[in-house]
């Protein structure tokens, strides 16, 4: 009845003459997911192709929205002590899986300690100084921690932190349980199939316990591994929805101005992503500091901005991006565009041209995720070229490209993004804490690096007991990995979603393209 009511309300405002059209239930809406993603469960596995699919299977504690403030979804509410070290969280009742099992505080309790807090790449980190979770009764689950823990509230969303059924998991080893590929969550949309190569299918949990939703009766996520055919789909109206940027941006404008698709670019707000190079601290050339700044020299980021990402970009000071205001070091080191300064470091390592007028040559690895990460991997070989330094470029699916990077380490660069969120600690620390190297686990420590500074740094700001002291934390770490660049900011990316003019209620989150579509219909 409430449902019924709030949709003859919206039917009847208008807002500057215009009205607002109520929600309308039914419709399958046609999805585009590129790569395809090698599980679907968030829990073990942080890529975005399979939080497009998980988190509308799975629900977080929290969700965010536009300006990053936390709104219930499993917790209803929640407390901090005075003294930061203990958070309180009120479940929401009635909840229950997709399997009929009901959820209760013993779920979230399972999820922190046996994935969270041991398996999580982001949540490893943030849960550190977690000391047990106690469950007084079936909706109430109390975080303990030695430290106080700030950074937690911002990450704990059906992305950042998924709640996993203890029913399902418990006993077995989780990374290989079979229903991470067969998720069953308490999310808007029951899992349904996925037929490799081809789509994966959801359809609408009649049970969700956010009542009158979702509007859509079935999501089909389909594997597109072309650029060009994404295009067509979405022009042509076959497909309804694609994030993260689906086609060239070049492609996108053409398409807005058809007015058969639109673009939005709302929804990344919680992300705030940051393309880098990661370099290969092993490498016999890359270990020198002043080959790594020659490199930085060497590469024209506003180019690459231009060029490459046509605008849908920024050029990177520091590995925090400028969207965290609080956190944003703009006094970093920092190295324009100079080829001469990046030709003398060169000459000073040692490493002089050849006859042939090359130096060295590496091999660059990019993120499998479509044409923008070849081109970015071209743009880079052309700039390091005109300095003497050959690129070979190697290309290959998202599970050989995570495996070579983070577990073997067989490269010498690579080109990836990360997700920094509104908290440094959540994304980011992970690429530099030296306990994450060859652990085989995405977007963490790639390129070896070992600084005692760092990591104690790393260490203080987990447990920091006021926002300030993190703040002056995270600025001397900017200062210090800025100046050892391990890692080489790149664009702070401005993705966007492309979507038909027919679908409504997918700009309302600031996490909303690593969320649930359970606002989404179709007219």
């Amino acid at each position: 009845m409430a449902t019924r009511l709030r949709n003859l309300v919206l039917a009847s405002l208008f807002v500057s003459g215009i009205a607002i059209a109520a929600p309308k239930s039914g419709g399958t809406l046609l999805a585009i997911v590129q790569p395809e993603p090698v599980t679907l469960t968030g829990a073990v596995n942080t890529a975005q192709p399979t939080s497009l699919i998980a988190t509308n299977v799975y629900d977080g504690l929290l969700s965010y929205d536009k300006d990053l403030q936390a709104h219930g979804q499993l917790a209803e509410r929640w407390e901090v002590s005075r003294d930061g070290l203990a958070i309180t969280f009120h479940l929401r009742r009635g909840v229950k899986w997709h399997d009929g099992k009901p959820f209760s505080s013993a779920d979230v309790k399972w999820s922190v300690e046996n994935v969270w807090k041991t398996l999580h790449p982001r949540n490893k980190a943030i849960l550190v100084n977690l000391t047990q979770v106690d469950t007084p009764d079936e909706l109430t689950a109390i975080f303990r921690f030695s430290k106080p823990s700030l950074a937690l509230l911002s990450t704990l969303n059906s992305w950042g932190a998924p709640v996993l059924p203890k029913h399902l998991y418990e006993g077995s080893d989780v990374l290989n349980n079979p229903n991470n590929n067969k998720p069953i969550g308490t999310g808007a949309f029951l899992f349904k199939e996925w037929v490799r190569g081809s789509h994966i299918t959801l359809e609408r949990n009649p049970e969700y316990w956010d009542k009158g939703k979702p509007y859509l009766d079935k999501i089909v996520f389909k594997v597109v591994p072309d650029a060009g055919a994404r295009a067509a789909l979405l022009e042509n109206g076959e497909a309804q929805y694609a994030v993260f940027s689906p086609v060239p941006p070049k492609e996108a404008q053409r398409l807005a101005a058809s007015g058969k698709v639109k673009v939005e670019t709302n929804g990344y707000q919680w992300s705030s992503p940051v393309m880098y190079v990661d370099f290969n601290l092993d490498n016999k050339y890359l270990k020198d500091v002043r080959v790594r700044r020659a490199i930085a020299y060497a590469t024209n980021l506003d180019g690459l901005n231009k060029v490459v990402w046509y605008g849908y970009g920024k050029p990177a000071v520091s590995v925090v991006p400028s969207a965290l205001t609080q956190f944003f070091d703009a006094t970093v080191p920092r190295y324009g565009y100079d080829i001469r300064k990046a030709e003398a470091l060169l000459d000073e390592a040692g490493f002089k041209r050849g006859p042939d007028g090359v130096r060295f040559t590496l091999n660059n690895d990019y993120l499998p995720y479509g044409d923008d990460y070849r081109r970015t991997a071209e743009y880079f070989k052309q700039s390091l070229k005109r300095v003497g330094i050959e690129v070979n470029i190697r290309s290959q699916d998202t599970a050989a490209f995570t495996k070579r990077v983070y577990g073997d380490r067989d490269f010498d660069t690579s080109i990836s993004w990360n997700a920094s969120f509104p908290d440094p600690q959540i994304g980011l620390t992970r690429m530099y804490w030296s306990g994450w190297i060859g652990k085989n686990v995405p977007w963490t420590n790639a390129s070896g690096y070992r600084n005692a500074e760092v990591d104690q740094i790393i260490d203080q700001a987990q447990g920091a007991a006021t926002q300030a002291e993190r703040v002056a934390l995270f600025k001397r770490f900017q200062q210090i990995t800025q100046s050892e660049l391990p890692t080489l900011p790149l664009l702070e990316l401005h993705f966007f979603t492309l979507h038909s003019p027919r679908l409504h209620g997918i700009d309302a989150q600031g996490d909303q393209s690593q969320g649930s579509l359970k606002d989404a219909w179709l007219d």
